[in-house]
């Protein structure tokens, strides 16, 4: 038995690659197959630099700490590295400039001088974590919308399926097979799109908040060095 088929369609359905397929889509499944591989390529950008900063800073950060606890001159090595741009840094700077400030007075408010120490660097531990986080909702967004994305370009590319196959009066396999996958395309670029971003965004959300855990156990220290120190003022 054969088959009548229009020309062209064994044609297409044997060239049902990833590029026959974006060129065969409607412009609909074309704008939303674009829209995801620029999603994705924006996603792997930020997964990337964060990977990079979020490591230098924790690094960075570590380190600073271990100097710091060795150190035996607060104020002088305050002066040779409170100025670097690392979040440690940051937190202490926060401090020492606080107690500067405080115990400056001929009077010393130790009760004041304890509430603005514990104030001052927690607002810098907060203002670091949303500095280094900032793009993270980036990447929440593209792992939560793309598959729906995908999905609503696969419903508009069955769509156009089931229109091919009223039209040709056929519904072979043939007839139906490019429509069927362009629509799948379309959902596998939405996953290859959410999932690296979820995947990603899990592991820096740990990251980050193991950075918080450590700038707030180094502040909880360097305040209670402070209100050691503050006991002795007179």
């Amino acid at each position: 038995m054969t088959l009548n088929l229009p020309a062209g369609t064994i044609t297409d359905a044997a060239t049902i690659s990833p590029l026959a397929l974006f060129l065969q889509a409607d412009i609909v499944v074309k704008g939303v197959m674009l829209g995801l591989l620029l999603a994705s390529i924006w996603t792997w950008a930020i997964i990337i630099s964060f990977s990079v900063s979020l490591r230098k800073a924790s690094k960075e950060s570590r380190k600073f700490e271990a100097d710091f606890w060795k150190a035996e001159d607060i104020d002088r090595f305050y002066e040779a590295r409170g100025k670097t741009d690392f979040p440690a840094a940051k937190v202490m700077a926060a401090g020492v400039t606080e107690w500067r400030r405080s115990t400056a007075q001929k009077v010393i408010d130790r009760d004041g001088t304890r509430d603005r120490l514990g104030t001052s660097m927690s607002s810098v531990i907060a203002s670091e974590i949303d500095r280094l986080s900032d793009r993270l909702n980036i990447l929440a967004t593209v792992a939560s919308a793309a598959p729906f994305i995908g999905l609503f370009g696969t419903v508009w590319g069955i769509m156009r399926a089931f229109t091919s196959i009223a039209a040709e009066q056929n519904s072979s396999l043939a007839v139906v097979a490019p429509g069927i996958a362009e629509a799948l395309f379309a959902t596998a670029i939405g996953l290859f799109a959410a999932i690296p971003a979820l995947i990603a965004y899990n592991r820096f959300s740990h990251g980050i908040n193991r950075l918080e855990a450590g700038l707030t156990r180094f502040a909880d220290s360097f305040y209670s060095t402070l209100s050691r120190e503050l006991e002795s003022q007179r």
